[in-house]
């Protein structure tokens, strides 16, 4: 029977084959699965496997997506060729550039005797019989959405064929213990081509943050079944590769301005990591009927929010003002642990007062005014004396749950106001 003389049955029938398992998966209780740790290859860069949860699980499938030219394949090719250092067999398999392609790009990161294996293919059964021949430990699909699967008709990137795809990969990764990594590209929005059923068949999904014209790259964890999501792993872009950024609050607040108004340092809690980053805000009175309220790296609605409660519960005057805020490094804040040092960035820069060069502060903000208290404050007070800041603002219901480190001095508030009134003490002192 030929292709065009196929019945539905029969097509129906080649679907159920491709689908179906092979029938001998072992039966357990719940009380007989060892408990063994999960086996895990360490890639070789410690920021990769601090988001991984402490490196590739053993039969896993990683999703690694980001905006082209971010830095994904450079990062992996540097992975590939740190576990292959170390005896392990793995594959690298492109869809997208050629051998001599990749080879150029191995040995501009020193990698060309790393002894990794290399695959320009798009065939997703012919890779996997190549990983399964060799007894790889680990495969890499660059990309996913390049790969084709025979008998599923659609072209390549389609979302039949990028579903199909991956769980013919998945079944391989779950079947033999080969980890794999799929590079996946993304939509002008951001988030990752294809259907969705793909983030929740692999076992965690990887986003590199970033602008391609800044140097600094951030790798995020939003999906990880074996480790934290959140996790974030900062790395730097140079000619030989990706570089580990080990200090992050150190290169995030390098170029803060000495004395300048506008300025509030907070500690950001990224998965288990506790990073300092300096809030920017410029207030400037406005020509316009309408103020402009514009801000990187915060929701803008969480902004309007703040304001309001800024001018409502502190006595601020923010109708006729623009406020602009800016969070540096290219960092995205997204708890409301931010909110503290917002608002007082803001009424810094009203009042044209410099908060303090030693000063930090966090704490989420209720429409009441409140100040409410803020999870892991230990942790944050401590990088905050460990990077030489002695005056820190946070939630006054914080205050008795904290070590206060040597030298630093911890200043409890429990309203805008009163957060709001030492910044006034400082512009009456000046």
């Amino acid at each position: 029977m030929t292709e065009a003389e196929k019945t539905p049955q029969a097509i129906d029938a080649s679907k159920r084959n491709r689908h179906a398992s092979a029938g001998n998966a072992e039966l357990f209780t719940i009380g007989e699965i060892p408990d063994d740790a999960v086996s895990r290859i360490s890639s070789g860069i410690d920021e990769l496997d601090r988001v991984l949860g402490g490196g590739i699980v053993e039969g896993s499938v990683v999703l690694v997506g980001g905006d082209p030219g971010i830095g994904k394949s450079t990062l992996l090719t540097q992975a590939s060729a740190n576990i292959a250092r170390h005896g392990e067999i793995v594959l690298y398999a492109s869809g997208e550039e050629s051998t001599r392609q990749i080879k150029l790009r191995a040995n501009r990161l020193g990698a060309e005797d790393s002894g990794f294996y290399v695959l320009s293919e798009n065939d997703m059964e012919a890779i996997i019989n190549r990983a399964q021949e060799m007894n790889a430990r680990l495969l890499v699909i660059d990309s996913i959405q390049t790969m084709l699967l025979n008998g599923v008709t659609s072209a390549p990137g389609s979302v039949s064929q990028v579903k199909e795809s991956a769980m013919a990969l998945l079944r391989f990764a779950k079947q033999t213990g080969c980890s794999a990594i799929l590079v996946g590209h993304v939509t002008k929005e951001g988030s990752l081509a294809g259907p969705r059923v793909l983030e929740h068949m692999v076992d965690a999904v990887l986003y590199f943050e970033g602008d391609r014209q800044h140097q600094y790259r951030m790798l995020r964890a939003v999906k990880n079944r074996f480790g934290s999501i959140n996790e974030l792993g900062m790395f730097e872009m140079t000619g030989d590769g990706m570089r580990e950024v080990k200090n992050a609050s150190e290169i995030l607040l390098a170029e803060r301005a000495e004395g300048a108004s506008g300025s509030v340092v907070m500690c950001a809690m990224e998965g288990s990591r506790p990073m300092l980053t300096d809030v920017q805000a410029l207030v400037a009175t406005t020509v316009f009927g309408n103020p402009r309220r514009m801000a990187s790296g915060i929701d803008q609605g969480r902004l309007a929010l703040l304001l309001a409660v800024l001018e409502k519960r502190a006595g601020f005057r923010m109708y006729d003002q623009d406020v602009y805020i800016n969070i540096a490094g290219g960092m995205t804040l997204t708890e409301p642990a931010a909110d503290l040092s917002i608002v007082l960035a803001v009424a810094s820069s009203g009042w044209n007062v410099c908060a303090g060069t030693n000063l930090a502060a966090m704490g989420e903000i209720g429409l009441s005014g409140e100040v409410r208290a803020i999870p892991h404050a230990q942790r944050r007070v401590d990088e905050c004396a460990r990077m030489g800041f002695t005056r820190i603002i946070l939630p006054r219901a914080n205050l008795k749950q904290i070590k206060v480190p040597e030298g630093a001095e911890l200043i409890g508030v429990s309203s805008v106001a009163e957060a709001v009134m030492l910044l006034k003490r400082n512009k009456q002192d000046g």
